[in-house]
């Protein structure tokens, strides 16, 4: 499987012949520059919320699901199984404000693409519910984990979910950057948290795994950089 980190909570995966981008952010309004890169398959962990519910600059037709609107049992998409964990916001906002907004308009998102399983969190602003932990406890090889805190999950409530997931590989996501607008913590916060040694900063983008290097040894924490 080859990953690239666009920029906030926007990844872009492919494995078997498919492409499947995550959460594309708002270019405009976010800071980030457009994605302007073709995928078959677009998953949002909400339809409302600008920074990570723009599909308009992935190219070419795809496949675009707000995966708030799955069945409880998931779906499968162009080959690729999904299932999404209807997941709280945070509820320090005043949605009442923002038109068509919903605390409760987020969710957790489960999908495996060449073998791999992997758990995006979405923009879940509470700590997970934990019949939710329970259901996904040992059925995730990589977490794309929240990783700024405010606003999103609080990292003590973050360092729980990890312990009962038990995935075997952990990327940050949804961090301060100096493009983006948010104030939000850097990944340094996330990662001064955890053992030395057991993080891994790539240098760049990019990132190739197979499931053989995910199964041995222990979790790990890759830290890569945004592209966008």
């Amino acid at each position: 499987m080859k990953i690239k980190f666009y920029a906030h909570a926007s990844f872009r995966f492919e494995a078997d012949g498919i492409a499947l981008v995550t959460d594309p952010y708002q270019p405009r309004l976010s800071g980030f520059s457009p994605i302007d890169e073709p995928a078959d398959i677009v998953l949002m962990s909400s339809a409302t919320d600008d920074f990570h519910s723009d599909p308009s600059h992935v190219r070419g037709e795809p496949v675009v699901i707000n995966t708030l609107e799955l069945p409880p049992e998931g779906a499968v998409v162009r080959g690729i199984p999904v299932r999404s964990f209807p997941a709280y916001e945070s509820l320090s906002f005043d949605y009442q404000s923002e038109a068509g907004r919903d605390p409760d308009a987020n969710a957790l998102y489960h999908f495996t693409m060449g073998g791999i399983r992997v758990l995006h969190m979405g923009d879940i602003g509470n700590p997970v519910d934990p019949a939710q932990l329970e259901e996904l406890s040992g059925q995730v090889d990589i977490l794309l984990a929240l990783a700024g805190a405010h606003a999103t999950i609080a990292l003590d409530d973050l360092d729980h979910a990890i312990a009962v997931l038990k995935p075997r590989m952990v990327i940050p996501m949804h961090y301060f950057h100096p493009r983006g607008i948010l104030k939000i913590e850097p990944v340094d916060t996330f990662i001064d948290r955890l053992p030395s040694g057991t993080v891994t900063r790539v240098g760049g983008a990019e990132l190739e795994v197979t499931p053989e290097e995910l199964r041995d040894g222990p979790m790990r924490v890759v830290v890569l950089e945004q592209a966008r």
